[in-house]
């Protein structure tokens, strides 16, 4: 019997190189406020939680002093070393585990980052009390993920569609629930704002390999659901839709 562990894993260890090459990982107007907390910063130390194929530690290395690229497949975590070996970036190192347990000392980090990551997260709460633990105090932490409409129709689409794209999805939360959760953690939320994000469908589903029969549940779905759902969401005929991001900031 697979744990969830072992299902993230599988998952993400075949796609390292897709997720590497992968333009909705690759870009990203947050990218530019990263940079510019980190470069405040001297010698600034910094987590990247759940890093796939290290897009924010590449784009924060040449401001940081250290960045540990931190993530639960190994797979994933040898193209960041590869990578960031071929493009001279020797103040990046790897590290391999759990998001809910870090294996790092209390106050190591002044910035902890996490983008597309906290959605496969088996306990998100305990996962940003360990966050708080690893952050200095006045320490910065930004989440970057998929965020859940308010509204339950809305909402109960969308982790349908990702469940069958992906079977390590656990869920995408909304701003109301981060806002909680992040709170809960004792953390301060100091800025949050939404973006929209168009996925393509081929390219979508092809990154994460999603077996032929459960593409097609996805887009028997998108054309059963009703007019709103197919209007929140922008879907497309081919199956491409728009969802909401969520750039969340937050201090010990």
């Amino acid at each position: 019997m697979s744990t969830h562990v072992q299902v993230v894993e599988r998952q993400f260890g075949e796609q390292a190189a897709a997720y590497l090459s992968s333009a909705v990982h690759a870009q990203g107007t947050e990218f530019a406020q990263l940079r510019e907390r980190v470069a405040q910063v001297d010698a600034a130390r910094v987590l990247d939680l759940g890093c796939g194929a290290g897009h924010v530690s590449f784009q924060v290395a040449a401001l940081a002093g250290e960045v540990v690229a931190y993530d639960l497949s190994q797979q994933m975590l040898d193209v960041v070393a590869s990578t960031a070996a071929e493009r001279g970036l020797d103040n990046v190192r790897t590290a391999c585990g759990m998001a809910e347990r870090l294996p790092f000392a209390d106050a190591e980090f002044d910035f902890v980052f996490s983008r597309y990551s906290a959605h496969h997260w088996r306990d998100v709460g305990q996962a940003l009390r360990e966050v708080r633990r690893v952050l200095q105090p006045g320490g910065v932490a930004a989440f970057i993920d998929v965020a859940a409409p308010g509204l339950p129709l809305l909402d109960t689409h969308l982790q349908a569609v990702e469940l069958l794209r992906d079977t390590s999805h656990v869920r995408d939360y909304s701003p109301a629930e981060w806002a909680r959760l992040v709170g809960d953690a004792g953390l301060v939320i100091t800025a949050s704002t939404r973006q929209r994000l168009r996925l393509e469908f081929a390219s979508w589903v092809e990154r994460m390999r999603t077996p032929e029969i459960l593409r097609q549940a996805i887009r028997a779905l998108q054309v059963a659901v009703g007019e709103e759902v197919r209007e929140y969401f922008e879907i497309a005929d081919d199956g491409s839709f728009s969802t909401d991001v969520l750039v969340l900031w937050a201090e010990r």
